[in-house]
C-alpha cells in the first residue's frame, strides 16, 4: 500500500473534524501498536465474516495476533474459527518462495474447505520484502475458481483503527457490487407490506447479542442485506450497494464503507446504537425516517410502545438495586457513548467515561448524552484507573478484559464489556441480561469478604478507600 492510500484513508471526508482542521485523523506513528497494529485492526473487521477462509501471509506468530480473541458468532458456517497461515520463515524470505507458498495457502483452502472465498491478510514480512500479493490473489483466483481478496494491511502501516478502514476499503474494492441480492422469500412477503433492504456497519455480534435485535427487523420488513461483519456471508457484502439505508453501529471501524455506499450508490446512512432501550428504539425510528415509508413508520411505533412497555416492566425490580449506584466506564468507540445512555436508562450515574478510541462525533454524543461538563479519560493505565475510581467514588468499573485484574486486585467490582465477554447486551432483551449481571456483580457477597482488613494488615487495599 502506497503512503498516499494510507493518507487517504486516514482523511476520511464523513469524519466531522476533519471539516474542523486541516490535519484529519491522527497520522500513524512508527513504533505505537500498542492499540493493535493495521493487520490486527483488518483481521478483526473481516474475520465475522463466516464461509470465508481467512489466510494470514506471514510468520506463524502473526497469525495468533487477533484470531479468535472476540467473541463474535456465527448461525451458520464455522470456517472462519479455522486459524490459516503460510507460516513464513527466514529461509522463504532468503531463497524467495513466500508468493508461491501463498499461492498453494490457497489452493490448499479452496481444495479442502470449498469457501466462499479466500481473504488474504499481508503481514510487515512479505510487505517489507516486496510480496505482490494482488498478483498471487489474481493468478490464484483464476487457477481455483474462488474470489481471492487480498488485504493490504502490514502491521506497520499504522493502528487498528487504520486496519479496520484499511478492510473496509477492501471489501468496497474487491466486493461489494459483485453479485445482487436473492429475491425476498415468499414467507418474508406480507400483504400491504413492502420489504426493505438495509445494512448494518460495524455491527460484530458479540456473544450472538444482534440475535437479540434480529427478530425485530423481520417484523417491521426489513431485510438486511449485510451485517459487517458479525455473522456475515461472503455474497452479503457483495450485495451492500442494492440496500436503501445504512445504519452505522460503529463509525470507528468502518464508517468509510457507509461513506461509499452514500458516495457512490446514493445509499444515505445514520450513527445509531442498539444498546439500552431510548438508543433502540430512536435506532428503528431513524430507519423508519430515512426510508419514509408511512406504513413502516406505524409498525415502527407500535412495536416501540409494545416493546418499551414490556422491557420498562421486566427491568423495574433491577432499577431499584441499582438507582444511584456510580460508574466508571473505560472503553472506547461507540460504546463510549451508547453504554453511557444504557446505564442512564437503568437509573446509574456515569460519574467519567474513557474515549481512548472514540471520534470527535463519539465525544459531541457523550456531551449530548452526560452534559458539558462530563469527565472524559483517556489513560488507561492500572494506576490511573484506579486513582479515578477514587477521585470520582465509583461503585464500579466497566471496562475491557485487560483491566479486570486491575480491578479485582483492587477489590472494586467489574463487568467486561469489551469484545471478550460472554453475555449480549443488545436490543431490549439484551438490556435485562445487563442489568442482571450489573446487579450480580454489585451485590456479590464476595466483596463484603475480601475488603475485611487481613489479621495482619491496617486496612484491606493500601493507598485506596473503597466503598461497599
Amino acid at each position: 500500500m502506497q503512503a498516499k492510500d494510507i493518507a487517504e484513508l486516514l482523511n476520511e471526508p464523513a469524519c466531522t473534524h476533519n471539516t474542523k482542521s486541516k490535519s484529519g485523523c491522527a497520522r500513524p506513528k512508527p513504533g505505537a501498536t500498542a492499540g493493535g497494529c493495521s493487520f490486527d485492526g483488518a483481521q478483526i473487521a473481516l474475520l465475522p465474516i463466516a464461509d470465508v477462509a481467512h489466510i494470514v501471509h506471514g510468520p506463524i506468530a502473526c497469525a495468533g495476533s487477533s484470531w479468535d480473541n472476540r467473541g463474535t458468532r456465527s448461525s451458520g458456517p464455522t470456517l472462519y474459527r479455522i486459524g490459516m497461515t503460510t507460516d513464513l520463515t527466514e529461509q522463504d524470505v532468503i531463497m524467495g518462495r513466500s508468493e508461491k507458498r501463498l499461492f498453494h495457502a490457497i489452493k490448499q483452502a479452496v481444495d479442502s474447505y470449498s469457501p466462499a472465498a479466500v481473504f488474504v491478510y499481508n503481514t510487515c514480512v512479505p510487505a517489507l520484502t516486496g510480496d505482490d500479493i494482488g498478483a498471487v490473489c489474481k493468478a490464484a483466483a483464476e487457477k481455483c475458481g474462488v474470489p481471492v481478496v487480498p488485504v493490504d494491511c502490514a502491521g506497520f502501516y499504522g493502528t487498528k483503527n487504520l486496519g479496520n478502514r484499511i478492510a473496509g476499503d477492501s471489501m468496497f474494492k474487491y466486493v461489494v457490487g459483485t453479485a445482487e441480492p436473492l429475491p425476498v422469500p415468499f414467507e418474508a412477503q406480507r400483504p400491504g407490506i413492502t420489504v426493505h433492504d438495509v445494512n448494518l456497519i460495524g455491527e460484530y455480534n458479540i456473544a450472538g447479542e444482534f440475535w437479540n435485535v434480529l427478530p425485530m427487523f423481520d417484523e417491521l420488513g426489513l431485510r438486511i442485506l449485510c451485517t459487517l461483519s458479525g455473522d456475515a456471508r461472503f455474497h452479503d457484502v457483495q450485495t451492500m450497494h442494492r440496500a436503501e439505508t445504512s445504519m452505522v453501529v460503529c463509525a470507528k471501524a468502518l464508517l468509510n464503507v457507509a461513506r461509499k455506499l452514500q458516495t457512490e450508490y446514493k445509499i444515505p446512512f445514520f450513527e445509531g446504537s442498539f444498546y439500552g432501550v431510548t438508543d433502540t428504539s430512536q435506532a428503528f425510528r431513524d430507519f423508519a425516517r430515512l426510508l419514509n415509508d408511512p406504513s413502516l413508520t406505524e409498525r415502527t411505533e407500535a412495536l416501540i410502545a409494545r416493546e418499551e412497555a414490556r422491557i420498562n416492566a421486566a427491568l423495574d425490580p433491577w432499577r431499584e438495586k441499582l438507582r444511584g449506584k456510580r460508574v466508571l466506564l473505560y472503553t472506547g468507540g461507540v460504546k463510549s457513548w451508547s453504554i453511557v445512555s444504557a446505564l442512564q436508562d437503568l437509573g446509574m450515574e456515569v460519574v467519567a467515561t474513557g474515549t481512548n478510541k472514540s471520534t470527535e462525533e463519539d465525544k459531541e454524543r457523550i456531551r449530548e448524552i452526560m452534559g458539558e461538563k462530563t469527565k472524559m479519560i483517556t489513560d488507561g493505565s492500572p494506576k490511573a484507573l484506579l486513582g479515578a475510581v477514587k477521585e470520582y467514588q465509583a461503585d464500579i468499573l466497566i471496562a475491557g478484559g485487560r483491566n479486570m485484574y486491575t480491578a479485582l486486585k483492587a477489590r472494586i467490582p467489574f463487568l467486561d464489556i469489551n469484545q471478550e465477554r460472554e453475555f449480549g447486551y443488545e436490543g431490549y432483551s439484551g438490556m435485562v441480561e445487563l442489568a442482571r449481571q450489573l446487579a450480580l456483580t454489585l451485590q456479590s457477597p464476595v466483596w463484603e469478604s475480601v475488603r475485611k482488613p487481613a489479621p495482619w494488615a491496617k486496612s484491606s487495599v493500601p493507598g485506596i478507600e473503597l466503598g461497599a
